[in-house]
This record gives structure tokens, C-alpha cells and sequence, in this order.
């Protein structure tokens, strides 16, 4: 399967149904190969991509990601395969282990061992009974992934890696860490405001949500380098420019490249606009099109 170089990744929530299909429309008539479906306390990935697949021609979807705590082995390998058959194989499973904010606090599953319950999902959901039409090829597997382990096993157990809230310093280190073969796809959340106060702050509005409350990610960025200091006040300076690139055109695709120079198989972006952080910027979409 090729999804290309370049995907767009957001949470369609804010939008209804009917505006998700013609948002996704665009995406797909700019040029943009994938469109990434994430989960949290919204609509089910695998429904509203089943809705959005029968509306769309080309574009392949996937989950970024799909939470196995939320459904058993069957139960995802049942919902991948359905997807991918009617979409005529249009589509990329993305899962994780999510958070424990969202597993345990949200809907009270044993968070102890994330890593050895994906270790031990990943053969039960491959080995599933499906007696019904399977799609023409396998449906591709990537994981979350941030830490050596997972990468390890996303490398080993499955067709790569979806990293999120990540610069390109960590895929770097993931490439060198997996291999030349399996799929790096990194998301990278941009923001087309060139004025430093306002991109920041949009920024930060966006980045609270994942630091320092979600120990999965601050670890990982201290495992990079960024010290305690950084996370304190909204973030340094420094961290936002390296999570999030802002600015013109140029610099929103030097970001780009430097994900893919470092290994990137695929980059999603998050088209932050700088106004409105629950409505995805179709500026950013127009100026970054593959298509242009």
C-alpha cells in the first residue's frame, strides 16, 4: 500500500458528519494520501471511517490510533478487516496503548503493563476467527510508539511505527532503532502564523493537553533531552518550536523534510489554525499540498 509522504491527522469532532466528508474531500483532491482518524472521547474511528471511505474515492484512512483496551483482540481485528473489505482496501490500523488517564480514570482498565498487554494482543488479534469476506490484502498494522521497547516490537510484530508529539529528533533515533524497512509515520502539528506570539500561544493551547499530564510523552521528550525546567509555565519556548512548527510556508515544509530526511516513511499533519485550536486550517492544507 502506498499512502504517500504526506497525510493530514485531526480530530474531526467539532465538524458534523457532513462537514467531515467534505473536509476529507479536499484532503483527498489536494493530494493528500492518507487521512488519520484518532480516538478519544469522540466518535468511533472505525464507523465514522467506514462513512467517510463510502464517500471518498482514493484516499486511504487510518486509525491514529484505535485504543486496544477499548476492544478485545477480536473485536479489533474484526473491525480492521470490515473496514478495509468495503473500502477496497483503503485502510491502515493504527493502535496503542493510549494513556492512563483515558484507560484507567476513563474507563477503568488495569493500566500496569501496557507494553506486555500489547506484546501479548498483537498474536490474538492476527490469529482472530473472521468468517466473513477478508479484504484482497492484509490490512496493515502500526503502532504507538514511542519508547525502545514498543519500537521494537512495532518493528518485529507489526508493519512499523505512528509516533505523535514527536520533532524529528526522535525519528531519527527510531529509524536508527528499527531498521530501513518498517514504517515510520510521524505527526507533526503546524500552525501557518508567522507571528510569534500568536503561534506560540495557539501552541501551548494545544500542547497542554499532552505535557506534562501525560507521562508517556514527557518521558519520551526527556529521553531527548529537555530538561524539568522546560516543561514548567506552558512549556519553553524551545519545546514549542520543537513540537510545533509555525511560520510561513518554507519553514512549515523544512519541518516537513526534516522529518522525512530523518526516516520518515509518511508525515500527518495537524493543520492547527491559530484562531481555533478545534478546527483544522485549510490554509495550511492548500499550502502543503502534495497536488500543487
Amino acid at each position: 500500500m502506498d499512502i504517500g509522504k504526506l497525510g493530514i491527522w485531526f480530530f474531526l469532532d467539532a465538524m458534523s458528519a457532513a462537514q467531515t466528508v467534505e473536509f476529507v474531500r479536499q484532503a483527498e483532491q489536494l493530494g493528500y494520501g492518507a487521512m488519520w482518524i484518532p480516538e478519544a472521547v469522540g466518535r468511533d474511528p472505525f464507523a465514522h471511517t467506514g462513512y467517510l471511505a463510502a464517500r471518498t474515492e482514493k484516499i486511504v484512512f487510518a486509525t491514529g490510533i484505535a485504543n486496544i483496551y477499548a476492544r478485545d483482540p477480536i473485536t479489533m481485528s474484526a473491525g480492521s478487516k470490515t473496514v478495509a473489505e468495503a473500502s477496497g482496501g483503503r485502510f491502515v490500523l493504527g493502535i496503542g496503548v493510549s494513556h492512563r488517564p483515558l484507560v484507567t480514570n476513563l474507563r477503568g482498565h488495569s493500566y500496569e503493563k501496557p507494553y506486555s498487554y500489547m506484546k501479548e494482543y498483537l498474536p490474538k488479534m492476527k490469529s482472530a476467527l473472521y468468517r466473513a469476506p477478508a479484504p484482497a490484502q492484509d490490512v496493515p498494522v502500526v503502532l504507538a510508539a514511542l519508547h525502545p521497547k514498543m519500537l521494537e516490537l512495532a518493528a518485529t510484530e507489526a508493519d512499523g511505527t505512528h509516533t505523535y508529539f514527536v520533532p524529528p529528533e526522535h525519528t531519527a533515533k527510531a529509524r536508527a532503532a528499527i531498521g530501513p524497512k518498517p514504517w515510520i509515520c510521524a505527526a507533526q502539528a503546524v500552525i501557518f502564523e508567522s507571528d510569534s506570539g500568536k503561534a506560540r500561544t495557539m501552541a501551548r493551547t494545544y500542547m497542554k493537553t499532552y505535557v506534562p499530564r501525560l507521562p508517556n510523552y514527557t518521558n519520551n521528550l526527556k529521553a531527548l533531552g529537555w530538561k524539568d525546567e522546560d516543561f514548567q509555565n506552558g512549556c519553553s519556548d524551545a519545546l514549542v518550536d520543537a513540537i510545533v512548527a509555525w511560520g510561513n510556508e518554507r519553514k512549515l515544509q523544512d519541518r516537513i523534510e526534516a522529518h522525512l530526511k530523518a526516516g520518515a516513511t509518511h508525515v500527518c499533519i495537524l493543520p492547527i489554525r491559530a484562531d481555533n485550536e478545534s478546527l483544522p486550517d485549510p490554509r495550511v492544507m492548500e499550502a502543503l499540498a502534495p497536488g500543487k
